[in-house]
């Protein structure tokens, strides 16, 4: 049977990021995408104009609608909103033996706010403790723990201050970074670092939810983290290296790079 990965997350209209994001990924690494719809967004190359959040309720029968009937192999999860809903996922994914991984997203790409600051809390002693891999990026850091990276040695720093919330295994993105892109997988003893030449484009629009379902979708293989996350960061490289333009703003990056030439 092909594999099955869920997608917890909010909409993005244009395409780039979210739930549509997801299952682009999915479909592109080969196994089957499902989703659970958290919000409604208004969403263009441009930024955020609007969000509205699902009700708590809504959000559970979707899951078990889901889980109870196809099963699942990985769960991934990205926009969440508020603490309510934060809460009522982690719980969920507490009670699904699957994989899970963990994008804490807090801002979009265009510095808009997804997640409302009451949440943080919730993120910290709620999601992440549930998580396999939690994959945050140095903004997300900083919001969670107060630390704020500035060079790659302090990756480490960041990694061990989120390793402290309960995931089994964090990914620290350092794309924010100056130089090539480089990554932290620990899991508090092994230590991966991921290594990719920076590629000068700007149509990066959807990049962490790329990354998340890509992981989720190696996990849901059977693939171990390590190989998941290597993975990952190859396919993720390559779509990167693909955006294109889309609209006046940040374009998406391209999940379909692999069906038109790339390797």
């Amino acid at each position: 049977m092909i594999p099955r990965v869920l997608t917890v997350a909010g909409s993005d209209s244009g395409g780039g990021a979210g739930i549509q994001a997801d299952l682009k990924t999915m479909l592109a690494l080969g196994v089957h995408g499902m989703s659970v719809i958290t919000a409604v967004t208004a969403q263009n190359s441009l930024g955020v104009q609007g969000a509205w959040e699902l009700p708590v309720e809504a959000v559970r029968a979707q899951y078990r609608s889901v889980v109870d009937d196809i099963g699942v192999q990985a769960v991934k999860t990205g926009m969440l909103a508020s603490a309510e809903l934060v809460e009522a996922v982690a719980e969920l994914i507490g009670g699904t033996d699957a994989p899970a991984v963990i994008d804490p997203v807090g801002v979009s790409k265009h510095g808009d706010s997804l997640l409302a600051s009451s949440a943080l809390e919730s993120v910290r002693t709620k999601l992440l403790p549930v998580a396999t891999v939690a994959t945050p990026n140095l903004d997300e850091v900083a919001q969670l723990t107060g630390v704020h990276v500035e060079s790659e040695e302090q990756l480490r720093q960041a990694a061990a201050a989120v390793l402290e919330y309960g995931p089994r295994w964090v990914l620290i993105k350092g794309g924010h970074l100056p130089g090539d892109a480089v990554d932290l997988l620990t899991d508090g003893s092994a230590e991966h670092w991921l290594r990719a030449p920076r590629h000068d484009n700007r149509h990066t629009h959807g990049t962490g939810c790329t990354l998340a379902s890509a992981i989720a979708s190696g996990l849901a293989k059977g693939l171990a983290v390590p190989e998941a996350v290597t993975a990952a960061k190859e396919y993720v490289t390559g779509a990167i290296e693909a955006g294109f333009a889309l609209g006046g703003g940040i374009g998406p990056v391209d999940h379909g790079w692999r069906f038109r030439g790339g390797a």
